[in-house]
């Protein structure tokens, strides 16, 4: 018994800080905020994932009509982000065949529906503003938070481009991170639609930040639609135990014992 006790509370134990890795991707990267009950947020990331991402990558435990619970109406849906199917009851496939992106990418891309509970929604938002052009790749492209990724910038025109110094012999330059790895050394070569440069050389990011927000958001939604819904039956649980069943059991308990004392 005891054993079996010790085994379970050591289980318990290393849950929490794996549970803590999945939120955060299990490296150093900025805290994202999203709120999960902003539709206008949840609205624009839904457009802006199915403008740019659902051409290559699927979300193929999504369907279109579980957009109606961000307040999207059947023919919103239609409308605006149907483009590889005319049933509102389909899931979301990718435009892109899977053996043409072998063929292109040297891998099929993955899907994305429960990305964001695998990596957190951390990892995925510093992986949308990491993207910088390094011409040592096939693609052209490499990514802070993910070395050598074979995908491609497809958000360099809101985001501008950033570029990797090199060195005499053309390659990257590298510099320390500030927590004991390595992180290539980066410069704006261009801002983008939805960054700015200011006259003294700093580039203001924060419209890029809102628009990589409201996708990130959009897509910790995708990978959980009712975790809303989960939250507020937990709360109403929490108030049933405490105010039904805590003093249910408290006086069961002096009826059961009063004898004894």
């Amino acid at each position: 018994m005891k054993k079996a006790l010790k085994n379970t509370i050591a289980a318990l134990l290393l849950a929490v800080p794996m549970s803590m890795a999945n939120a955060s991707g299990g490296g150093h990267y900025e805290h994202v905020e999203l709120n999960p009950r902003d539709q206008v947020s949840l609205q624009r990331g839904a457009q802006i994932f199915v403008n740019n991402c659902l051409s290559c990558h699927s979300a193929s435990m999504m369907r279109f009509n579980r957009l109606k619970d961000i307040g999207l109406t059947e023919d919103e849906i239609k409308k605006n982000l149907m483009f590889t199917t005319d049933k509102v009851g389909d899931v979301m496939q990718a435009h892109m065949k899977p053996a043409d992106a072998k063929k292109w990418f040297g891998a099929a891309p993955p899907d994305l529906t429960l990305i964001a509970r695998s990596r957190g929604s951390d990892y995925i938002y510093a992986y949308l503003r990491g993207f910088y052009k390094d011409p040592t790749r096939p693609t052209g492209w490499n990514n802070v938070v993910f070395d050598k990724v074979g995908m491609p910038h497809v958000l360099w025109e809101q985001q501008g481009v950033q570029a990797v110094k090199l060195d005499e012999n053309g390659q990257p330059i590298w510099k320390d991170d500030g927590h004991g790895g390595k992180t290539p050394d980066l410069y704006w070569e261009s801002t983008g639609k939805l960054t700015r440069m200011t006259k003294d050389g700093k580039v203001i990011t924060a419209d890029y930040d809102d628009y990589v927000r409201d996708l990130t958001n959009f897509m910790a939604y995708m990978a959980e639609p009712a975790q809303v819904q989960r939250k507020q039956i937990g709360y109403v649980v929490l108030i049933f135990l405490f105010a039904v069943m805590l003093p249910l059991a408290y006086f069961l308990k002096k009826e059961f014992w009063k004898d004894v004392h």
